[in-house]
């Protein structure tokens, strides 16, 4: 009989109905993995999981958002804010090619993070359905694991397999697709399996040795720190390490939030815009300690501050994940191992018999970086520099800053200082429209923190409709939208490759205060710099989502780099 799904059930046969479905078996191995938090943008193909959530919306906060990249975005994001995976779940098709970014910068940046898909029911696979996607093929090299469910009684153990996949050695994004009867399919309650564990790798008593006799013979070491999987206790074990050596320790790419900036072993960060300074202490050192950075493009200057296959300087790399020891850098010493692992052993490490030899060399690169960290001027009266300085010393030390990607960051990466653990988010994947979703996020995460998004004008509009999230579920962020009418970044290069030929980067904008009032948000215009903070503070004052809108010279590409003076160049 077709239509059963609305035949009335006897009373009688009650008692004899099955005890769950496939989707409140999913909500049940969630629970179990301690997911409280859930981002998404609804969609039919899983309905039944929107309704089992409903059940437990008091214990799963569900964030629902305007557009699927921006879901994923936000659980990538909680996912490098607090350690364990972030969640999303989207629709098939459009849903989850909108998704697939998210994916990408977690793969790139070693997040952990659990993708959930809906897909097509089971007897129509293999059909091109409606929407219908193969994702093993679509995701295979963006995730560590990439799966669908085809039997609601297998939820939990695929569940558990997903949340220990993505936090075991190199963390990443973990893709489950789910048919949608398979969602709806009545089976009897199960268990839920047990809470996962995390998996990781630790140093040889024989490595912690060779590393040890390096340092005794060494003259001009660096550390360099970067990577995901770091907690406080591990920042603060490697601190004591690096204290007691007397070591300068470097932050790579958009990790700078590893080591108390204002530290005065600190030597700035290893990315984009590095300080030529640092560089040629990089090229110069004898030993570099690279403690969880992938040692990538961004971190290595395009691959040049070492040598491949074999660096110049001797070289201890330590990471996660063994797969990516020798992956292009054979290291003299390569040691697997989880972030708390090493930094606890390295805490424990023997204190060296005498002052070290490079202790007045590292002061001396603590130096090399204030003078880099001090604003100079840019062209126009608001000087983005000295903006990153006042909202360095008007906000607490706590306070997360977000961005996405575009030469605006620069000012942020090399003028703010940051000096506490995660409170810096940021796309080492260099993933346009990241900084609202990530912002939410972690004003999701803590409501007590003060949360700074910073976007260009080009990366705004990729996610700024997120104001309505912010709205709908009273996230009172502060976004900086620096407007100078174009794509900078992609300006730059152009005029580098070729000169006048502007083409396809300018860019027209709405008014960016007025567009955020259009959602109840707060706005103001920001044209100067004596402006810029009372703006910040009637913007903290108003307790709502906020956007000011900075204004800025199109002639100002760089901290130290004018449009004018490039085409002279």
């Amino acid at each position: 009989m077709s239509g059963s799904h609305d035949t009335a059930v006897h009373p009688a046969a009650a008692a004899a109905l099955p005890e769950s479905t496939g989707a409140r078996l999913l909500v049940d191995a969630l629970l179990a993995q301690g997911v409280d938090r859930m981002f998404c943008v609804p969609g039919e193909s899983y309905l039944a999981v929107l309704d089992a959530l409903y059940d437990v919306r008091e214990r799963i906060e569900l964030i629902t958002c305007r557009h699927e990249a921006a879901a994923a975005n936000m659980a990538e994001a909680t996912g490098k804010l607090t350690g364990r995976p972030g969640v999303a779940i989207v629709t098939r098709g459009p849903g989850a090619t909108h998704a697939s970014i998210g994916v990408h910068t977690a793969f790139q940046d070693s997040t952990p993070m659990v993708l959930l898909i809906g897909q097509v029911g089971r007897g129509m696979l293999d059909r091109e359905a409606f929407q219908e996607i193969d994702y093993r093929r679509m995701f295979g090299q963006m995730a560590k694991w990439v799966a669908q469910i085809d039997d609601p009684r297998r939820m939990g153990e695929y569940v558990s397999h997903a949340f220990h996949i993505a936090s075991a050695g190199r963390p990443g994004p973990v893709v489950l697709a789910l048919p949608e009867d398979v969602l709806s399919e009545a089976c009897a309650a199960m268990p839920p399996p047990p809470h996962h564990r995390r998996v990781a790798a630790s140093a040889s008593p024989a490595q912690m040795a060779e590393l040890a006799a390096l340092l005794d013979t060494a003259k001009r070491p660096v550390a360099i720190l970067g990577g995901s999987g770091w907690t406080p206790q591990a920042c603060a074990d490697f601190r004591t390490f690096a204290e007691r050596w007397a070591l300068p320790v470097a932050c790579a790419f958009r990790y700078q939030d590893l080591f108390d900036n204002t530290h005065p072993q600190y030597a700035g960060d290893v990315g984009l815009g590095i300080n030529p300074a640092l560089a040629r202490r990089i090229e110069a050192a004898d030993l570099v300690l690279a403690i969880g950075p992938r040692l990538g493009e961004a971190t290595t200057s395009q691959y040049t501050l070492f040598d491949i296959p074999r660096p110049r300087q001797t070289l201890v790399h330590v990471h996660s994940g063994a797969e990516e020891l020798g992956r292009v850098y054979a290291a003299d010493l390569p040691i697997n191992a989880g972030m708390p692992e090493i930094a606890g052993a390295l805490a424990t490490l023997a204190e060296p018999a005498a002052r070290p030899v490079w202790a007045e060399d590292t002061a001396l690169a603590h130096a090399a970086y204030v003078e880099w960290n001090t604003p100079g001027a840019m062209p126009g009266p608001l000087q983005l520099g000295e903006v990153m300085k006042q909202m360095q010393a008007h906000l607490r030390p706590d306070a997360i800053l977000t961005n996405g990607a575009g030469n605006y960051a620069i000012w942020l990466h090399r003028y703010f200082q940051y000096r506490h653990f995660k409170s810096q988010l940021a796309p080492t994947s260099g993933a346009m429209g990241y900084g609202v979703p990530a912002a939410l996020a972690a004003k999701a995460a803590d409501r007590k923190r003060t949360v700074v998004a910073l976007a260009g004008d080009g990366c705004f509009l990729m996610s700024g409709n997120e104001l309505a999230t912010a709205m709908q579920h009273d996230l009172a962020i502060i976004v900086l939208v620096i407007n100078n009418g174009q794509f900078g970044t992609i300006r730059m290069h152009q005029e580098k490759h070729y000169p006048a030929r502007v083409h396809g980067t300018g860019l027209t904008n709405p008014d960016f205060a007025a567009y955020a009032r259009s959602f109840g948000a707060f706005g103001e215009v920001v044209e100067t710099t004596e402006a810029f903070l009372p703006a910040l503070q009637r913007a903290q004052a108003s307790g709502l989502p906020a956007v000011l809108e900075l204004r800025v010279t199109p002639e100002a590409l760089t901290p130290a780099l004018t449009l004018s003076a490039l085409r002279r160049a």
